[in-house]
């Protein structure tokens, strides 16, 4: 593979910028995946990945671990975190990049956000009892590297263990999304306090996702301009949960919003994760990618 840092070291010049290998989305044990930082981050050098970022769901107590382990590689590295937002009754979730994973006030933020899981976890092993399924909570317990962040994804993991499902995927389709017998809504951070507890700690927020949430048309417009009314500033465009057109659609919305673009796989785990670090394309060169409004706060290897 050719090079991509013209001139060396640093990050590329205008003309190349948006050919760098950025994963700016995965999550490790802190959260929901399955590998340590330290694993992710041997799994992206080796996947060519020249900027990462872990942003793990609600928590950055695997930042530090996260940024030695890229210097220790010679990986380029972002501060990250994928906070959970209930926007008209519905979950999305807001990428920061880039800020001071110190910071008091975005802890303390993130802290209340994680606030309720254990109850909501609770109830919904309750809901899968009512339909046959026992022992949910502790076996999820079980599959949660924090027990602080139990979420639907530990759910899944112990009933595939338990063989009432073939895959994670299947769990979501039967169980666990609204509707289904072991759904159980929660209440997360506004878009609001989400956007400003990233950017007041020096960082820049990204809508994650979004061909995900099923929206309207006019849902999806009411969102993209309410988060820029509170400072939001980029967009994930290449993602591992978008097509060719997502890609196209996310593309011209990024322009039509004069949104930053980023590029992240959301990588979970080898065994479950569709997409691999550092294996998306491009982002289209049309666009103005988030980190080169980020460059001032890489972490160099």
């Amino acid at each position: 593979m050719p090079p991509r840092r013209p001139g060396g070291g640093g990050l590329p010049t205008i003309r190349a910028v948006n050919l760098l290998n950025a994963d700016l989305h995965c999550h490790s044990v802190v959260s929901d995946g399955t590998l340590e930082p330290e694993a992710l981050a041997q799994r992206a050098k080796a996947n060519g990945v020249e900027l990462w970022a872990l942003t793990d769901h609600d928590e950055v107590d695997g930042q530090r671990r996260a940024a030695d382990a890229a210097r220790r590689l010679g990986l380029d590295y972002l501060s990250g975190c994928e906070i959970s937002v209930s926007f008209i009754g519905i979950t999305v979730h807001i990428v920061g990049l880039g800020f001071d994973a110190d910071d008091a006030a975005l802890r303390d933020g993130l802290a209340a956000t994680r606030g309720g899981r254990g109850e909501r976890a609770q109830a919904m092993s309750d809901a899968l009892a009512q339909v046959g399924i026992k022992g949910a909570f502790e076996g999820a317990l079980r599959h949660a590297g924090n027990p602080a962040l139990i979420s639907r994804t530990h759910f899944a993991r112990f009933l595939v263990e338990s063989g009432v499902c073939q895959s994670t995927d299947e769990v979501f389709r039967r169980f666990l999304t609204e509707g289904k017998p072991g759904y159980v809504p929660h209440r997360w951070a506004s878009l609001g306090d989400a956007v400003r507890w990233i950017t007041a700690a020096g960082g820049l927020a990204v809508i994650a996702h979004p061909g995900r949430y099923n929206f309207t048309p006019t849902q999806e417009y009411a969102l993209f301009s309410e988060f820029i009314g509170h400072g939001g500033r980029g967009v994930e465009v290449i993602t591992g949960s978008h097509n060719s057109a997502d890609y196209l659609k996310y593309a011209d919305m990024a322009l039509e919003f004069g949104l930053l673009a980023s590029r992240g796989s959301d990588f979970h785990s080898p065994e479950e994760s569709h997409t691999d670090l550092g294996t998306l394309p491009d982002l289209p060169g049309r666009l103005n990618p988030v980190w080169s409004a980020l460059q001032h706060r890489v972490q160099r290897a």
